[in-house]
């Protein structure tokens, strides 16, 4: 793979945490995450928290794996943290998942580009 898409999976994959940890989350608390932090059973005040934590960690990870790339550790935790995202999302609120641009949609594309990241990593490795 060429180093240009690398280096444009790289950032659509750490931009795409970073904005998802912003947008949503810190600028504006959209209702759909407080809903999701709300089936917790936490008072808003404590879901409000909680949901900004998470807005802060992501952007976090999404420099993270920005800068850290080449590191398998990074791109698998990438990997099993957006599945494992979905797959709380289908337990706690599963009429989300047909709604447009769902969990599914983009977690699993995300999780892609991991992949393809993390196969690129494996095939320099040999």
């Amino acid at each position: 793979m060429s180093r240009n898409s690398i280096q444009l999976l790289r950032f659509l994959l750490g931009f795409s945490w970073i904005y998802h940890g912003f947008f949503p989350k810190l600028w504006a608390v959209a209702p759909l995450e407080q809903q999701i932090t709300a089936t917790l059973g936490f008072s808003i005040e404590v879901s409000n928290l909680i949901t900004k934590f998470a807005g802060v960690s992501e952007i976090i990870f999404g420099v993270v794996l920005i800068v850290m790339y080449k590191n398998r550790t990074v791109l698998l935790l990438s990997i099993f943290s957006l599945f494992f995202l979905c797959l709380f999302v289908a337990v706690q609120i599963p009429v989300i998942l047909i709604e447009a641009f769902n969990p599914v949609t983009t977690n699993f594309a995300l999780i892609g580009l991991s992949y393809v990241l993390l196969d690129n990593q494996r095939i320099k490795g040999k």
